[in-house]
Formats: structure tokens, sequence, C-alpha cells
């Protein structure tokens, strides 16, 4: 007699023929439940296709089973046939025992094309026929997590770990509070959950939560104990040395936190935003061609990597590199030229290479956007001046000194004052 593992053995040995001739002489016997019992495995190993043949068939007997056609608008889903799915779902009425495990599918489906108010007003209604259902509960949570909605998905997982559940469906319940608690910017309240989760196994991405949480609730020692741990167990875990170094420069050790980008760079050598953390920290430390290569190299990986191209460009305009500066700006594109902090430093370059009048279209240009500078609004000025541009100037002047308070400007200004007397 035919039995299920008949099914999973065929399964194993990959027989797809032997497959379709087990699920032929089921359906010849008759035998429903071992048919049912054998659709289930093949979703089970992905055999989705032939799980929805057993699934047509036995409604073809049984068109009333509510179950089979949930089962059915499941297998067609994931096949990609979301029409007759929907409409198999439309058939199970409110007043089937299985109406409710409807609603969860069409959530599923729902949140699946982005419609996540939708699966969220899905599974409320399923919540509302079995409200104390923790599976239910926890699928809404699971929602407004997904959504953003963090208080409440907070809320509900809280309910559901003070009632003693810990895991419902392999998710961890302190582990998703701690997670919900972090993206919703509580980190301090994450962090008793993380404690917990880490008392019973340190994995490495728990071990990155809660240092992450540490960090962001201003306790960078416990951070960066956290996260020693976390690259003694997986060194190749990148994101941990970037953690590191900020931790460290939380705590003022610009050494150490260089020490730890450096790390980084070693094992990941493409990772952009350490090679600029690097660069910023070579600055600190006093180490300008170090931060310059790093910058470089940042750039180097993304041409279009703002953060990097400010910072090596205020390098550059500091020293008064002009060649530099402007080989760099040069090779910008119009999008990135738009900002007006780097039209400031093309400027200054061009104004010191004696290029006055490429330099006044670039302080033009600027300009709109570097009214809240002082620096830039007092080299302006005296530009304009220099450059015979007198009216130009006083205009430039009065917004510096409505900003902050400038002995000689505000002198400037009195004695235009006094001359127009």
């Amino acid at each position: 007699m035919m039995q299920l593992h008949d099914f999973e053995k065929a399964v194993l040995d990959g027989d797809i023929s032997q497959v379709n001739d087990l699920i032929d002489r089921a359906e010849k016997d008759g035998d429903f439940d071992l048919l049912y019992e054998a659709a289930g495995l093949l979703v089970d190993y992905g055999y989705i296709g032939q799980a929805d043949h057993i699934y047509e068939t036995l409604i073809s007997y049984m068109p009333e089973e509510a179950q089979l056609k949930i089962d059915r608008a499941n297998t067609l889903m994931e096949l990609g046939d979301e029409d007759d799915a929907l409409l198999l779902l439309s058939e199970v009425t409110p007043d089937q025992e299985e109406y409710v495990q409807a609603l969860l599918a069409l959530a599923d489906y729902y949140q699946m094309i982005g419609m996540a108010e939708a699966a969220i007003g899905k599974v409320k209604d399923a919540l509302a026929r079995v409200p104390h259902e923790p599976v239910i509960r926890f699928a809404y949570a699971e929602l407004l997590l997904d959504a953003g909605r963090y208080l409440e998905a907070a809320k509900l997982y809280s309910e559901l770990y003070n009632e003693g559940h810990t895991n419902i469906g392999g998710a961890m319940i302190s582990l998703r509070l701690a997670e919900t608690y972090c993206a919703g910017a509580a980190y301090e309240e994450a962090i008793p959950y993380y404690d917990e989760l880490l008392k019973d196994v340190q994995l490495p991405d728990t071990l990155f939560g809660a240092a992450f949480a540490y960090y962001q609730s201003n306790q960078p020692e416990k951070a960066v104990h956290l996260l020693e741990e976390l690259i003694g167990m997986d060194p190749d875990y990148f994101s941990a040395y970037m953690l590191a170094g900020q931790a460290q420069s939380q705590l003022s050790d610009d050494e150490k936190a260089y020490e730890y980008f450096e790390q980084g760079i070693k094992r990941a050598e493409f990772d952009k935003e350490l090679r600029l953390s690097a660069g910023k920290s070579a600055l600190k430390l006093g180490l300008p061609l170090e931060a310059e290569e790093h910058l470089q190299q940042a750039i180097a990986l993304d041409p279009e990597y703002i953060d990097a191209i400010v910072t090596l460009a205020s390098i550059y305009s500091e020293r008064e590199e002009n060649e530099k500066l402007l080989t760099l700006l040069t090779n910008l594109n119009e999008e990135q030229m738009d900002i007006p902090l780097l039209t400031a430093f093309k400027a200054y370059a061009l104004e010191r290479e004696e290029q006055y009048a490429h330099a006044y279209v670039s302080y033009s240009k600027a300009y709109a956007g570097m009214k809240d500078d002082p620096s830039f609004l007092d080299n302006y000025a005296r530009f304009l001046l220099d450059e015979g541009k007198r009216n130009e100037a006083i205009e430039v002047v009065k917004t510096l000194v409505k900003l902050v308070q400038h002995e000689e400007w505000t002198a400037f200004l009195e004695t235009l004052n006094d001359e127009e007397v």
C-alpha cells in the first residue's frame, strides 16, 4: 500500500517522474487523505506545481472545503497566479471556521505587493475574531513593525512577552522587542532585552545590535566591549569595525578609532564609508597625507560620494593646494557642483590663482546658499571690494553683520552712513 514516505523518497531522490506517478496512482485509488498529506510535503520541498495539481483535484471532489481553497490559493500565489488565488479566497465566507486563515492569506498577499495598510486591515479583522490568539497578535505586530508603527508593534510584542511567550514561529519575542525599540530610536528600552538574549547565546547580529543600542545611548565603553567580542568571534563582520571606531571617537580616543577603521579596511578594502571615516580620523590625528589617501580611495570607489568629496576639498582649500582642488572640482558633474560649499571652495582657489573673472562667477553662484556662513561672506565682501564692486560688497556686508557682531564691517557701514550724511 502506498504511503507518504514513498512520496518523500521520490522527492529526496529528485525523481519528478516518480512523484507524478505516485500522484496519479493516489488519484486513481481515491486516497484523498494521502493526497492531502502529500501536497503539504511537496510544498515543504518546493514542488509547488505538483502540490497545486493535487489541491485542484481535491477541490473538484470536495468543492465546499474551505481549507482546500486556502491551501490552493497559497500555491497559486507562489506560482504567480494571484487572480485565481484571490477568487478562491473570496469564496471562503465569514461564517466558516477557516475564514480567519483566509484573512491571513489575504494579508500575506497584500504585504507581498506592498499594500501594507491593506495587510494590516486584514490581520486586524482576523484579530477581532480571535483576539487572544498569540500567533495572530504576533502577525499583527510584525506588520506594524514593517510599516514603521513602532510604538504599536512594541506594545503587542510586550504583551506577548509578559504573557510568557518566548518564541512564536521561530522568532524570539525578546529579540523582536529589542529590534523594534531600536528601529523606533528607543535605544535604552532595547538594552535590557539585548542583555537578556546575550545571557543565553551570543550571536554576531545580537552582539552588534546590543553594541549599537549602547552606542546610541551614549555608553560607548559597553559598545566597544561587545564589539571586541564580536570581532573576536567573526573578524569579517565589517560593520563592527565602523561602529567600534565611532564608539572610540565618542570616547575621544581618536588614535584607537583610527586603528579600528584601518583594521576594517584591511577586511573590507572596498568599503567607502570606512575609508571616509579613516580619512576624517587621520585629520584629527594630524596625519594629512594618510587622510588624503583614504579620501581619494573613497572617491575612487564612488565618484559621487559627496561626503568624501567635500572633506577632501576642504583639506585642499585649507592648505591652499589650488591645483589639486580645481582638478578635483573639475571632475565633478553639474549636480555635484550645485553644492554651495564646493562652489565657494572653487571661488577661493580661483581668486588665489588670480583668475578673478572666474572667481566672481563662482562667488556669485555660491552666495545664495552661503548666506549663513560668516567666513564665506567675509571673503566674498573683501573680494568684491578688491574688484571695485562696492555696491555688491555693501549688500554682502549687511548680510554678514546681521549674522554676527563684526567690528570691522560694522565700522565700514557706519562710515558709509556718515558719508551719506
